[in-house]
């Protein structure tokens, strides 16, 4: 159910799905932010979803064609023509990040947003109508073309949401990291936080409020189950995708305290999203 970064989908699971167990959603796990600043289109409570769990979290990377002019963060913060950012809409992590590296580092782009989805931001990129995007880093080194570009020097990744530098990006730095460099302020600190915080939900999986208990429990514990499976680890190691499940109770935890902000952080949020 495409459509407005899943924003439709989770208002779907959230209101017109039977709470039986047998409609479940794939969200984006970014649109919390668009209830924080509250857009209309949003008919749902974030906190209330009953999470069923995510096979990981998923850092980001930065990526710019390998044509571009621009050779790291430092160069698009001097100026000059910014590049195109593809993105599937203001709900989505596609458009935040580069919002951030405006907002706290002076990293400019223009966000082109309404794509249906990854692929076509992909195509896109590859005719030359975006010079850049945002991945996971495990689609980044896990499927094409991401693989081929990358190997071939078609994009350069640029920067990487992480705390840590991950493994398989060494020479690229982190936001945490450029935000020492530029000395960002506490503010911003604070509004990187909550936007990155859906990095830790990952690719979550929900069902809808107000589901019986018991229910709740037989789709936990078959995820579970399920990210334990040899047959399903062997199969993910061979493709390359990472495993590093969370709990649904977990994220539950998680769902209500990133709706928990305060006032001033959530008018930063809603300055920095603002169309």
């Amino acid at each position: 159910m495409p459509g407005a970064g899943s924003v439709i989908a989770a208002n779907y699971v959230y209101n017109v799905a039977k709470p039986d167990g047998l409609t479940l959603g794939s969200l984006n796990s970014a649109i919390y932010m668009d209830q924080l600043i509250g857009r209309k289109e949003v008919q749902f409570d974030w906190a209330k979803f009953n999470w069923i769990g995510t096979p990981e979290p998923t850092e980001l990377l930065f990526i710019i064609r390998g044509d571009s002019a621009y050779k790291s963060i430092d160069d698009m913060r001097k100026g000059g023509e910014p590049p195109k950012c593809g993105s599937t809409g203001t709900a989505s992590i596609t458009y935040h990040i580069p919002k951030l590296l405006d907002d706290v580092l002076g990293a400019k782009s223009t966000i082109i947003a309404g794509y249906q989805g990854a692929g076509d931001i992909d195509v896109a990129l590859e005719r030359g109508e975006l010079q850049c995007r945002l991945i996971t880093i495990a689609a980044f080194f896990g499927r094409e073309p991401h693989i081929s570009w990358y190997k071939k020097g078609f994009t350069r990744p640029l920067v990487q949401t992480g705390r840590k530098r991950d493994r398989l990006l060494p020479d690229t730095p982190t936001f945490y990291e450029l935000m020492d460099r530029y000395k960002a302020s506490d503010a911003d600190r604070r509004l990187v936080t909550l936007i990155t915080a859906s990095n830790e939900f990952g690719r979550p999986w929900t069902a809808p409020p107000n589901m019986p208990a018991d229910r709740i429990k037989i789709l936990r514990d078959a995820w579970n189950t399920t990210l334990k499976d040899p047959d399903l680890l062997a199969d993910a190691k061979k493709r390359g995708w990472p495993v590093n499940p969370i709990a649904g109770e977990e994220l539950a935890a998680l769902a209500k305290e990133v709706i928990a902000q305060p006032p001033e952080v959530v008018a930063r949020l809603k300055k920095l999203l603002a169309e």
